[in-house]
């Protein structure tokens, strides 16, 4: 087993700074260095996992391959370092004090009194020496959510500041500095003041990443460095950038992996960016094309990150460039405007829940369908891309989900029959992985190349069995089942490319393997 390293990285004065993109970044350039990495996340909140939190406070709910329900960021890991990761690298407070609790009710801690000290930080360290180990990692990536000062994770920052006490730990500070419009100075004043809340938890980071409007000063590093404590050499800028996918280019520009293995006592290897680099010059270049993504949450683009996401990855690999419209359909629940769609080359519906803007949605796609508009549902997109069909072309007059209308004389959509008897909400959708089988000759096995493919779903909803055969034989495709033809996983239209998914193929993309769904969708966009 490797002697493992850990980098913490702590984010100072205002949250959205972008941690997780920095972490992802640094495990690029580390992974480049044929140095094997995995990444944890932790988060304050009392919430065991993101299942239950919605995208307006949140942002999206990211699911991994076992079904773990968690924080956006987990999608940047999953897309930068282009592996899987499981339930154990996502912590939260929630699942922390679960943890705690359940061993001290079985006697896991008979004779003493459970203290945050040394009881939770104990076990705080535990869980992250288990994850390193499960992984077979030399560094373990471990990202402190919130800001530095906040009271939910200053718990979780002394069990860091315990673990470099028995391990080697670099600590990395994000921060911000701004730059006076009046003056045009930089200030680095709020930088050193959060610096001394870190160093007053008994931390020293070893490392300073800047975001700032403009590339910072000789005079503002001088500053940073003097008063913060830290070499001038360490001190690194986040500039703003057209595409998060720079970052691990522009940090191996300004040597932070040498600096990143020599602090942690790792022989530098000649880092290999090239493949990625290829791609990412690729992003945005070529061929505009005009993609319409209905919601209700269009006001909130972090809500629908991983469809956004794996339009780029989809997009770089083909040398095309998807430009976005995002399109809240509430307004059109009373009255649609086809001229709001014009010039659009795609459509795409994504998941969500309730029926707010859903029959909007519905008059999106009749009308994406009768134009032969490329088309991609996925999970509510494909089930009420069902219900379009079997209302305006399987003569199924009024049919609805069950989750829309209870009262529907046609539910082409209804719980899947193991969520009926179900009254708790976190944690039990049919969530992660699972498998099915597309049929060979349609667009969905053109898609993914083979019969067998497996995708991660987050849904409580099927097409009802019951009307199957009715969609089918009015000649709606039925492409895709699990393996058993049980559950409908896949359909699409017989006469233009219109595809939907039970499945959610975006959590599953990644810059240097996009998902199939998305290229072949983009490839009709591109013929349209």
């Amino acid at each position: 087993m490797p002697v493992r390293k850990f980098i913490v990285v702590l984010g100072s004065i205002m949250s959205g700074l972008g941690k997780g993109i920095v972490t992802s970044s640094m495990g690029k350039i580390l992974q480049a260095r044929n140095i094997k990495v995995v990444p944890i996340k932790f988060d304050g909140y009392l919430n065991v996992d993101c299942g239950t939190m919605n995208p307006y406070r949140h942002g999206e709910v990211f699911v991994l391959e076992d079904g773990t329900e968690c924080d956006m960021d987990f999608g940047t890991y999953e897309r930068f370092l282009n592996m899987d990761l499981e339930s154990m690298n996502s912590l939260t407070g929630g699942k922390i004090f679960k943890h705690v609790i359940e061993k001290e009710r079985v006697g896991g801690y008979l004779g003493y009194d459970v203290q945050i000290v040394p009881h939770l930080t104990d076990e705080i360290k535990e869980m992250v020496k288990k994850t390193g180990d499960k992984f077979g990692s030399e560094v373990v990536l471990i990202e402190v959510g919130g800001t530095v000062g906040d009271l939910e994770n200053s718990y979780f920052i002394e069990a860091m500041r315990q673990l470099a006490l028995e391990q080697k730990v670099v600590f990395v500070q994000l921060t911000y500095v701004p730059t006076m419009k009046a003056t045009g100075e930089q200030k680095t004043k709020p930088t050193q003041n959060a610096t001394k809340i870190l160093q007053s938890m008994g931390i020293q980071p070893n490392i300073i990443i800047c975001r700032e409007d403009e590339k910072l000063s000789k005079e503002s590093r001088r500053k940073i460095s003097l008063f913060c404590n830290v070499p001038q050499e360490h001190i690194f800028d986040d500039p703003e950038m057209d595409t998060i996918y720079e970052l691990p280019m522009i940090f191996e520009k300004q040597e932070l992996g040498k600096i990143l293995c020599n602090l942690l006592e790792i022989k530098s290897r000649e880092p290999d960016l090239s493949n990625w680099e290829k791609l990412v010059r690729k992003i945005g270049t070529g061929k505009d094309l005009n993609i319409g993504i209905t919601g209700k949450y269009a006001t909130l683009r972090d809500s629908y990150v991983s469809i956004k996401e794996a339009l780029v990855h989809a997009g770089a690999h083909l040398g095309v460039n998807p430009r976005l419209k995002w399109i809240d359909t509430t307004e059109y629940d009373e009255k649609f405007e086809p001229k709001d769609l014009q010039g659009i080359h795609g459509i795409i519906v994504p998941g969500g829940f309730g029926a707010r803007g859903t029959e909007g949605k519905i008059k999106v796609i009749n009308y994406a369908r009768e134009s032969r508009i490329p088309y991609l549902g996925l999970c509510l997109g494909m089930q009420l891309m069902v219900v379009e069909w079997a209302r305006n072309v399987a003569g199924l007059k009024n049919a609805n989900s069950t989750e829309l209308d209870a009262k529907t004389p046609h539910p082409v959509i209804d719980f899947l029959p193991e969520q009926k008897a179900i009254e708790k909400k976190g944690a039990t959708m049919r969530l992660g992985k699972w498998d099915a089988r597309v049929k060979k000759g349609t667009r969905g096995s053109s898609a993914y190349g083979c019969e067998g493919i497996s995708e991660r779903h987050r849904h409580r909803y099927e097409v009802n069995p019951i009307h199957v055969e009715t969609l089918e034989k009015s000649g709606l495709i039925i492409c895709g089942t699990t393996p058993n033809g049980k559950i409908v996983e896949m359909s699409e239209w017989p006469d233009s490319f219109g595809v939907g998914t039970q499945a959610h193929p975006e959590f599953k993309s990644r810059l240097e393997r996009p998902a199939p769904l998305f290229v072949e969708f983009l490839k009709a966009c591109a013929k349209a």
